[in-house]
């Protein structure tokens, strides 16, 4: 037994049973055994790999985009560029040699920001953009609301799937909140609870959806896209977000734990096990379209093939071994294919 976990079941023998969104937040955020603050989840040494960490090539194509998207803004003046969620800082290392490389005048002005709320992660990025110095002295926030003001140009990985989200189950009396309570046997187990979600959260199928079906609706996503579209139709600027999820609201079980590169049940390992959940992009997108900016969805295969993946590709191939041009033949096909990162990945773009 983890130590959150018997935390969490002398938490629930004495209170009663928590919402999935609250398991969620204990599990990932506990001050003393959570996941994000006591441990290192990134990389091949740890439990997950994101696409930063599969190939520079990420990183440098999101550069490329975000660029793009501050000129045909009409290159405004003092530009504000923000990753949110920046993990290991491996994103912001390679988007910064990128800015250097395609316009120094554009990396001299502008601000560069991470937001990170997490001390231990913070370090860890001070790090990687220490050993990746490209004379840019980037600052950082704990919060969307301490950046300075300015046009922004904001890009987050993989960073919508680890908020909480609640889940709602149909029973024989209408749907109900689903719960973490403790079973006969004192172990951790979902139960049907006694809240009602409000009819406005339901997902189009939600009438013809069976007994037993699920649906999960994340107001800790939405309100986080309510400050980011906010900040972007006050001051301008862009948005990038990239995550796994689907396109449209539906009901659907995608709460899901990784512990070693591998799936964990989500009850089993709390504290000592990632939680997350697939991102709810229609949700995300009519969100920003009500403080009107424009969206727009793709796959991450199509968005960084249409950015010249394939060309950077060869570009880094050329004069290598045989070896290192299989190793980067292999990132591409992680990053786009469709079996692979290609299509599961969505890119939600944000203009004015």
């Amino acid at each position: 037994m983890t130590a959150l976990k018997d935390k969490l079941k002398r938490l629930i023998s004495a209170t009663g049973p928590i919402s999935v969104a609250d398991y969620m937040a204990q599990c990932l955020l506990d001050p003393e055994h959570g996941y994000y603050t006591t441990r290192e989840p990134f990389g091949s040494e740890g439990d997950f790999i994101t696409a930063p960490e599969v190939s520079q090539m990420f990183g440098e194509l999101v550069g490329v985009w975000l660029y793009t998207a501050w000129k045909e803004s009409g290159s405004p003046e003092k530009p504000v560029l923000a990753e949110i969620g920046p993990g290991r800082g491996t994103l912001m290392k390679d988007m910064l040699r990128t800015f250097a490389r395609l316009d120094p005048g554009f990396a001299a002005e502008t601000r560069f920001a991470l937001v990170e709320a997490s001390d231990r992660l913070k370090q860890v990025q001070q790090q990687t953009l220490a050993e990746g110095a490209t004379g840019a002295t980037p600052e950082w926030f704990a919060r969307i609301e301490d950046l300075p003001a300015g046009p922004l140009f904001i890009v987050g990985n993989e960073l919508f799937d680890a908020l909480p989200i609640r889940q709602f189950v149909k029973t024989a009396s209408g749907w109900r909140e689903r719960v973490v309570g403790l079973n006969d046997a004192g172990e951790l187990a979902f139960f049907a609870g006694y809240g009602a979600p409000d009819d406005t959260v339901l997902p189009p199928d939600a009438p013809v959806a069976p007994e037993g079906a699920i649906f999960e609706w994340a107001p800790a996503r939405e309100a986080l896209m309510e400050l980011i579209a906010e900040r972007l139709k006050q001051q301008g600027g862009a948005g990038l977000f990239i995550d796994y999820g689907f396109e449209r609201s539906a009901t659907g079980d995608t709460l899901q734990a990784v512990k070693r590169h591998a799936y964990d049940d989500v009850l089993a390992s709390p504290g000592e096990a990632d939680i997350t959940s697939h991102v709810d992009f229609d949700a995300l997108a009519r969100v920003a379209q009500g403080h009107g900016l424009t969206t727009r969805l793709t796959t991450q295969g199509d968005f960084l093939l249409g950015l010249g993946l394939l060309e950077r590709a060869g570009q880094l191939g050329a004069g290598k071994t045989a070896e290192a041009q299989e190793k980067i033949r292999d990132a591409v096909e992680r990053l786009a294919a469709p079996d692979q990162m290609g299509t599961l990945f969505k890119v939600l773009q944000l203009t004015p």
